[in-house]
């Protein structure tokens, strides 16, 4: 009998990058990694011929159009990668029975919350890039009932450009620098958040294979790691663990205006995820630290 096919998008992106390095730790499937070069997620036909050549059991949506600001102007592409495409993944995850896990973000929350959001609470994102990844969602769930959505947030990774390696770099080429102290969130270290992911895969497939479904899907699940800080905090903290010299100021939102607006909070409740796949889910400052040994 052949091994469960796992089709992952966006293999050049951060989390495609980790869960590529952990594919080998899971002999009892078969991976197929794609960059956007190999398969256009908008584009339909080639979509289509990927399912029909592969026939996966499952689908790992990594891919899509991050640049929240750029997302402002740049609204038709954004759309079409983090929504349109997105329906149509999850159409033929429906055709072919492939189980749909799908990456969203905390930014589909307004940021006016006091405590951390649970995966039932209302949504309403403040900018372009927030409303196509709620949209994404929608057609996700509405496509393939056979759906995992995780929202997760502050990813970052040795991989790709994120908030760890724009820190490293501005505190060794500067004496000062100024980072924003009034919007609070959880980071997410992307190799965290990639075993998760094939976990929660091997777990529905030791369950189809024994014809045990205790699994309710569609699911939305919220993953970071513990513990709710702000930008200066996950700054401050770089500069403890690697020992820099560089002073960092705290600076209101006000003081450093983005094309595209913030959530001020968008901290998110992991319990879910944490009681339904029995996991130990790490303090961010743990992984942050095993993150810097690598770089």
């Amino acid at each position: 009998m052949n091994e469960p096919l796992i089709l992952v998008s966006g293999k050049n992106g951060q989390l495609g990058c980790e869960l590529n390095d952990l594919a080998s730790s899971y002999p009892n499937f078969q991976f197929k990694f794609f960059d956007r070069n190999e398969l256009n997620i908008a584009d339909e036909v080639e979509l289509k011929n990927i399912f029909q050549k592969y026939k996966p059991q499952f689908f790992i949506n990594c891919a899509a159009y991050t640049a929240v600001d750029k997302a402002e102007k740049e609204q038709e592409t954004a759309y079409c990668i983090n929504a349109e495409a997105v329906g149509n993944i999850a159409k033929l995850c429906h055709q072919h029975h492939t189980t749909l896990i799908h990456i969203s973000t905390d930014y589909v929350f307004n940021g006016k919350g006091t405590k951390p959001y649970q995966p039932g609470d209302a949504t309403d994102p403040v900018n372009y890039y927030g409303y196509t990844k709620w949209l994404g969602e929608q057609l996700a769930i509405n496509n393939n009932p056979n759906t995992i959505i995780i929202r997760t947030s502050w990813v970052y990774s040795k991989y790709g450009n994120n908030f760890v390696k724009t820190m490293l770099r501005l505190m060794n080429e500067r004496k000062e620098i100024s980072v924003v102290n009034d919007q609070h969130g959880s980071p997410t270290y992307a190799k965290d958040l990639a075993e998760i992911i094939l976990k929660i895969a091997n777990d529905k497939n030791t369950l189809q294979q024994n014809q045990q479904h205790f699994l309710s899907v569609p699911a939305i699940y919220h993953y970071s790691n513990t513990g709710i800080i702000s930008w200066y905090d996950f700054a401050d903290a770089i500069k403890e663990i690697k020992q820099l010299d560089c002073l960092i100021h705290p600076i209101p939102t006000t003081a450093y205006p983005t094309p595209a607006k913030r959530p001020a909070y968008s901290g998110m409740d992991i319990s879910k995820i944490a009681e339904d796949f029995q996991l130990q889910i790490k303090p961010w400052k743990e992984s942050l630290t095993n993150c810097l040994q690598l770089l």
